[in-house]
């Protein structure tokens, strides 16, 4: 089953899913859709960029492969699920934030770029969105929020955390432990979440939850639920 599709989200729901994790990028005209890589080489052999292919066409690529869909599309079409949207590049805020201004109540905004996350908010605002969306800091705020946390600077852990929903982050980096006690106090400290991507272990699942995790991010929407469904 091919990431992002329609397919995909379909089976996420039928599973019992209640949050659903998906990237969008801009095509040829705009439009935010939900495509991970920055290439079709992947998932249909076509070495072209999403941003040069129009969304036409990319639908028509896409419809064996579980179907295309915009983000608008996306959360017209699944009303009852909760959205995660890593925004990939800054030419998809705009249609982003458009996009979710309807729907902010059920949709946290990423990016590991915090320019593309800012833009879509910023974007959502200007599409008179009630509330805006949540939010969760990118790879400079994770970086210096592991740093913070290890040197107890409270202060500072805030300072990071202010006007963000979530962390969401890796288990290790390398070598390096982000996922840390230090660090999942420091950010419940301050009113936050930690999320921690991308576990396909029922283990390791389990684990992150006895150790603070407030949510994981997988592949295998099956197997966390099975996990982590309360007994």
């Amino acid at each position: 089953m091919f990431d992002n599709s329609a397919l995909a989200l379909a089976a996420a729901d039928a599973a019992g899913a209640q949050y659903v994790e998906t990237d969008c990028r801009a095509t040829a005209d705009g439009d935010a859709v939900l495509f991970h890589d920055e290439t079709l080489q992947r998932l249909l052999g076509d070495p072209r960029p999403v941003a040069e292919v129009g969304t036409r066409e990319l639908a028509a690529l896409f419809a064996s492969h579980g179907g295309l869909l915009t983000l608008g599309e996306a959360l017209e079409a699944f009303p009852a699920l909760r959205f995660n949207v890593d925004v990939k590049d800054l030419s998809a805020a705009a249609d982003v934030g458009r996009a979710v201004a309807a729907h902010a109540h059920r949709v946290l905004l990423t990016s590991f770029d915090d320019r593309n996350r800012r833009a879509a908010l910023d974007a959502a605002r200007a599409a008179g969105a009630e509330v805006l969306p949540a939010s969760s800091g990118g790879r400079s705020a994770i970086a210096l929020l592991r740093l913070a946390s290890a040197l107890r600077l409270t202060r500072w852990t805030r300072r990071i955390l202010r006007n963000l929903d979530a962390v969401q982050i890796p288990e290790s980096f390398g070598a390096l432990r982000v996922f840390t006690p230090r660090l999942v106090d420091a950010v419940h400290d301050a009113g936050a979440e930690v999320h921690v991507w991308t576990i396909n272990d029922p283990e390791r699942m389990r684990a992150l939850v006895d150790g603070g995790a407030d949510g994981i991010v997988t592949d295998r929407a099956d197997l966390a639920i099975a996990t982590l469904r309360p007994s």
